[in-house]
């Protein structure tokens, strides 16, 4: 039962300096306790989260007391709710959460509650950025043309998103052509601290994007979740989540010249990586942090998720304060910031003595020791220097396939490929650039590394290199502040003379929107093997995301990806061999093009203004004439249509009744695929084009859709036939079952017939038969994507058993009601003798009363095989009646328990979503009870 917050007697008038006050808050120095000093700040805010919302019923005192005791409590495991202070949407994650919440309004309706209990509680930002397509490029024109397709494609989806902000309260959707989501949470989003009714509190955000992490560089807690985390922590469901390790990173010395933001973020990957962080927080400081500017600690903060933390996090100091004034923050803003995190020891002075703080462990890196790196060819923490590139490109050549191997035999590496480009004669070798692109929140943020790479353009330009022209280069900043800034320096034109013209504003080539290459190029690539390279300027390089074409992908800082675009390949020394020949036939070399940090300090310091970011976001929130002129319908209910391959009534609620189906074991099922480590959610739900011979564009051609558009699947994730289709369609798909072959296929047991993997699934569901799917390591690694989890639920996958997975997409798993699996320690399906071939039986009791999170699951084959594994069902939280989510509808229908007959037990919360089917109907069964 919920009761008066016990921690009333600390909150405490924050004064202004002038007189008055600012507001109320927490004051944690109140509590004088000197654990909560040597607290990492990254925890502090968890601890002031803790206290603001303990009602001793949704967040208990003794919850609080976890957190002040987190040196202690932290290596035990623990648990502790936490309510964020908003949640983070893109349109990719954006249109299935809405989507979802449409859809549960009118299962609500249906089973005669009350749908209009169906709102977020908490502020929700949902900016539309995953849509835009390199379609055109190379031209003056691409902004305008590219943004115009996006329309055609996506009128739907994005009426659909409009009609959202209106049926739903406390929601914002930002139109397309306003930037990427995480720049523009970083500088206008992002409240660091918030002021609402008169209380002031740290900002903190969860996201359906794992790249959220970019707002821990502005010292604001947040990362990333599934979707439908997300979405229970809209409708008020306070997150339950282990109190994470802290990792302490010091940072000392300072970056050498030439040495840029990105090289830093590779070598910290890396080196997190080795140390091991999944599931924790990575704390930054020390006195190289002065040394970094926002945006550089941004980068850091961006790639979280590939060195594999929950949280890259730069507490609030005074280079923070100066960037949120530059970004157009008021100074009455500014002013109520600086505060009240001083107020409650949340800031830090570097002009003042440092308190020693306790980490779980500890690294140090000297700034001085990084060195120019790029990363791939397949995985962002494969870091590669500059001076080895050569080297190791010839070793990838020759290694078996594998992350850092493409098997072309000896006398093929050297080949030769003539073909015509337009009538020009061309050629094509392996490692030979077609796709190089300035893209991406992780760098596009970050005016140093742009600027940078606008410096060498000029250089390049003046000393007379030039990019090929079948090389496909664009530039797609993450807000119109770049171009503002692009603009003024006079540098945008170098970058348009070698062909990176601004194509748009949001996520493309690092998420697989880079468009088509062209046909000529894709053919010579097709038809001798090639093994072509992307050069980019994203986080994420695994192979078939940023082109199905592009088996070799490689990370590198917006100047370094101008200069791979003008050598033409990654077969290249930059010390010892010229980029290019310019006038007069001249050799031209790396040193002779690439600025010194001096000329990009000078051009930033300069062009760089306060103005630029209030003008461009004083225009998104206007909208743009296309999106203006989108009409949507009135009414909370949505108006489906079975004839949209857009917007599609998901199956999730069809035949729901009150009572739950109960938990349930897994009986003969079959391997539907068998795979080995790393599989990503990019395998699992790829989100970039459909292939002209999938299922998905089968099913798109039979209603009359034509190849051109077709759109990508991310763009199609409000309609779950497509979705359910493009399941595991990923062209560099790895299936055991195939023997080395690489693809979207997998073989059918009983016939032995090699199918795709949906109609193997269709078959084995019109049989009657489960199906399991056999893993390695990192299952599910990669981006927060539900899908990953909701497309397994619809080919009718009942269980993973892998050797671990990634923290977001387990919990996904859980979400849609599929039972996640471990493999014991030393053991998986190599060393058990598992082929696939079998079939699985997995034991489980019939009364979720009688299943625990962690217990050990015997799972038997039909061939007489048995081995234990671990149930992965992990978080336990107290709970009243059902489960922790009856708390979503009490906020909801705002009322209080007052009867002291109510039975409260000790329930296992991901056990109630299996029990139940899933948690979305576990939170309508109990909005309906309520």
């Amino acid at each position: 039962m919920a009761t008066a917050n016990p921690f009333q007697k600390i909150l405490t008038a924050l004064e202004k300096p002038d007189g008055g006050e600012f507001g109320k808050y927490y004051s944690l120095p109140a509590l004088n306790d000197p654990r909560i000093d040597k607290l990492p700040f990254s925890i502090k805010i968890l601890l002031e989260s803790a206290i603001r919302n303990c009602d001793e019923f949704q967040v208990k005192s003794k919850d609080v007391e976890k957190i002040i005791d987190w040196e202690n409590t932290s290596p035990k495991q623990v648990e502790i709710p936490f309510k964020p202070a908003r949640v983070l949407l893109q349109d990719f994650t954006g249109v299935p959460a809405v989507v979802d919440l449409a859809c549960m309004r009118d299962a609500m309706n249906n089973l005669k509650g009350d749908s209009n209990k169906i709102n977020p509680l908490v502020p929700v930002d949902l900016v539309i950025d995953h849509s835009v397509q390199v379609d055109v490029a190379r031209s003056v024109n691409a902004v305008q043309a590219n943004m115009e397709l996006e329309f055609q494609r996506n009128k739907e989806r994005f009426g659909f998103l409009k009609w959202g902000s209106n049926a739903f309260h406390n929601m914002l959707v930002v139109p397309p052509g306003s930037g990427i989501v995480h720049q523009v949470n970083l500088e206008y989003l992002g409240r660091v601290v918030f002021h609402t009714d008169g209380l002031l509190y740290p900002d903190s955000v969860v996201g359906t994007d794992s790249h959220t992490t970019m707002i821990d560089g502005l010292g604001v807690a947040g990362w990333g979740v599934g979707g439908i985390e997300a979405e229970a922590t809209m409708l008020g469901q306070p997150m339950s989540m282990v109190l994470p390790g802290v990792v302490g990173f010091k940072l000392l010395g300072k970056l050498r010249d030439g040495v840029t933001a990105t090289d830093l973020v590779l070598t910290v990957t890396q080196m997190l990586r080795k140390h091991g962080v999944v599931g924790k927080f990575v704390e930054f400081y020390g006195e190289g942090m002065s040394e970094l500017s926002l945006a550089d600690r941004a980068t850091i903060a961006n790639m979280s998720p590939e060195y594999g933390a929950t949280m890259g996090f730069f507490p609030v100091d005074r280079v923070t304060l100066q960037y949120l004034k530059l970004t157009g923050r008021s100074d009455d803003k500014v002013a109520l910031i600086e505060s009240y995190l001083r107020a409650n020891r949340m800031f830090v002075d570097y002009n003042e003595p440092q308190v020693e703080r306790v980490y779980s462990s500890y690294l140090e890196l000297n700034l001085n020791e990084v060195e120019p790196c790029i990363s791939g060819p397949k995985r962002p923490h494969d870091r590669v220097t500059l001076k080895e590139m050569k080297v190791d490109w010839h070793a990838c050549l020759d290694n078996r396939v594998g992350f850092k191997g493409f098997a072309v035999p000896k006398e093929s590496q050297n080949k030769v490929v003539e073909f015509t480009f337009h009538g020009t004669p061309a050629q094509l070798r392996h490692g030979d650039v077609v796709i190089a692109a300035i893209t991406s929140c992780t760098n596009t943020s970050n005016p140093s590394v742009m600027l940078g790479a606008a410096l060498v353009a000029k250089k390049a330009c003046e000393l007379g290199l030039e990019v090929k022209p079948w090389i496909k280069t664009s530039l797609a900043p993450g807000s119109g502040v770049v171009t503002k800034y692009l603009q003024k320096s006079g540098l945008q034109q170098y970058l348009n003379q070698l062909g990176f013209h601004i194509v748009g504003y949001g996520c493309t080539t690092c998420i697989g929107n880079s468009g088509d290459i062209d046909d000529a190029v894709a053919s010579a690539i097709t038809e001798n093997d090639i093994v072509a390279a992307a050069v980019l300027s994203g986080n994420r390089n695994f192979e078939g995301r940023v082109h199905p074409l592009t088996r070799a992908n490689y990370l590198a800082s917006p100047p370094l990806v101008v200069a791979y675009a003008l050598a033409g390949t990654v077969d290249i020394d930059f010390e010892t061999e010229p980029i290019g020949l310019g006038k007069d036939g001249k050799k031209i070399f790396f040193r002779d093009i690439w600025p010194s940090n001096e000329e990009v300090a000078e051009v930033v310091q300069s062009n760089v203004l306060p103005h630029m970011f209030m003008a461009t976001y004083e225009a998104i929130t206007k909208g743009n004439p296309m999106w203006n002129q989108l009409s949507v319908p009135d009414g909370t209910l949505y108006a489906w249509d079975p004839k949209s391959t857009y917007i599609h009534e998901p199956p999730y609620f069809k035949d729901m009744t009150m009572s739950p189906p109960g938990a349930h074991g897994v009986k003969n099922a079959y391997c539907l695929l068998n795979f080995g480590d790393s599989i990503t959610t990019d395998h699992i739900s790829p989100a970039g084009s459909i292939h002209k011979d999938s299922p998905a564009a089968k099913y798109l051609l039979e209603r009359g859709v034509d190849r051109r558009d077709f759109n990508s699947y991310g763009s199609r994730r409000g309609n779950d036939e497509i979705m359910a289709r493009g399941t595991f369609a990923n062209i560099r798909l790895v299936n055991k079952f195939l023997k080395g072959e690489v693809g979207p296929k997998t073989i059918h047991i009983p016939t032995g017939e090699k199918l795709s993997v949906f109609d193997a699934a269709m078959r084995y569901k019109s049989e009657g038969h489960a199906t399991i799917i056999l893993a390695g390591a990192e299952y599910g690694s990669g981006s927060s994507r539900d899908w990953a989890a909701k497309g397994p639920m619809l080919l009718g996958v009942k269980a993973v058993i892998a050797k671990s997975f990634e923290r977001i997409h387990r919990s996904n798993l859980v979400g849609m009601g599929i039972i996640p699996l471990c493999f014991k320690t030393g053991e998986d399906a190599d060393t058990l003798g598992l082929t696939g071939e079998e079939r699985y039986t997995i034991d489980l009791p019939s009364s979720v009363d009688e299943i625990k999170p962690g217990q050990d699951v015997t799972v038997v084959t039909d061939n007489g095989k048995s081995f234990v594994c671990t149930l992965r069902f992990d978080t336990e939280v107290m709970d009243c009646i059902m489960l922790c989510l009856f708390r979503i509808f009490i906020s909801l229908v705002k009322f209080r328990l007052l009867q002291n007959s109510l039975v409260f037990s000790l329930l296992q919360v991901e056990l109630a979503y299996f029990d139940h089917g899933g948690i979305l109907q576990y939170v309508i069964r109990n909005l309906i009870k309520s």
